[in-house]
């Protein structure tokens, strides 16, 4: 089958495709043909070893997983003997954050692991593209702010994967919702129903009058530091990227009331019933798929040129046929 490999750090240039053995599932484990994958900053993080915690978990001379790509989906071709769930010729989607894997024609994963049934109604992409940012949207605004109808919410970032994300399911949950972004993403921020939309470039929310029940910044791009001050009283800042600044904040601030910075894992806390909630909202229309490029999987060394350049709208796909 033709992979994707990385076996050192570096720069888009380390990215090569190369014919590999098909894996073949063990017991517990389903063979799918990947169909459609995403590929992240996350993504971008993992082939640069950049940051450094990437390389304490996952190599620190060189990536331990040498095939990427966490979010996918595809079809079933192969099932091992204990496998009960799924069968041949199933479309499924999931997520494989332990090992990696979803950029190449074929990969295993264990029926048990974050995999549901694809929603006929819904095309490869987009299932992809909401495994991607939604996934962990979900896990920080749901589980980790706990958003309640009737709170205002600033989504720094909202144009991205994540952000774009985290602008529909927040006005789902009844929030307010104010989306931070460029000057050429305020209409499609404003497109996925922001109440408000800040352009970053010509205003800084931080120094804004109005108070945020939840501040979640998507990009890592500002600090607890720097929103407290429009937080409310018990006001929440959250980060996707985790910084030292970021978990020294959360120490300091997890003990008594008042304003919190808080982090998660989100993409090591997903399950079933995740992809299943929002494979719903996706199909009764309450969230939508945000894809800016498709890349077949033989250009993904331009897909990471791309993702590394900072500037995408929602998703970025690999397509494998």
């Amino acid at each position: 089958m033709k992979a994707i490999i990385i076996t050192a750090y570096g720069s888009p240039d380390v990215v090569h495709m190369q014919d590999v053995p098909k894996p073949t599932p063990k017991d517990n484990e389903v063979l799918i043909r990947v169909r459609s994958a995403s590929l992240t900053p996350s993504d971008s993080a993992f082939r640069k070893g950049d940051p450094f915690i990437v390389r304490l978990l996952y190599g620190i001379n060189k990536p331990r997983l040498s095939i990427g790509g966490v979010e996918f989906s595809g079809d079933v071709v192969g099932v091992g003997k204990d496998v009960t769930a799924f069968k041949t010729g199933d479309a499924v989607f999931g997520m494989s954050p332990d090992r990696f894997g979803a950029h190449a024609e074929y990969m295993c994963l264990p029926q048990d692991k974050a995999l549901i049934i694809k929603p006929a109604s819904l095309p490869y992409e987009s299932a992809t593209a909401i495994t991607d940012g939604a996934t962990t949207a979900l896990t920080f605004l749901r589980d980790v702010a706990h958003v309640q109808a009737g709170q205002r919410v600033l989504i720094n970032g909202a144009s991205g994967a994540v952000g774009a994300a985290a602008v529909q399911l927040a006005k789902h949950f009844g929030a307010h919702v104010t989306g931070v972004c460029s000057s050429a993403n305020v209409e499609m921020v404003k497109a996925l129903s922001a109440d408000d939309v800040i352009d970053y470039t010509r205003q800084d929310f931080t120094r804004g009058d109005q108070r945020y029940d939840v501040i979640f910044d998507a990009v890592g791009k500002s600090t607890f530091g720097k929103c407290k001050r429009i937080l409310t009283a018990r006001g929440v800042y959250m980060s996707t990227v985790p910084s030292l600044g970021i978990v020294v904040n959360m120490l300091r601030t997890s003990f008594g009331g008042g304003k919190k910075a808080k982090f998660a894992t989100a993409g090591l806390m997903q399950n079933k019933a995740n992809l299943t909630y929002l494979a719903e909202l996706a199909e009764s229309g309450a969230i939508r798929a945000v894809i800016d490029r498709c890349y077949p999987l033989e250009q993904t060394a331009d897909a990471y040129r791309y993702v590394d350049g900072g500037h995408k709208k929602g998703n970025v796909v690999i397509t494998h046929g």
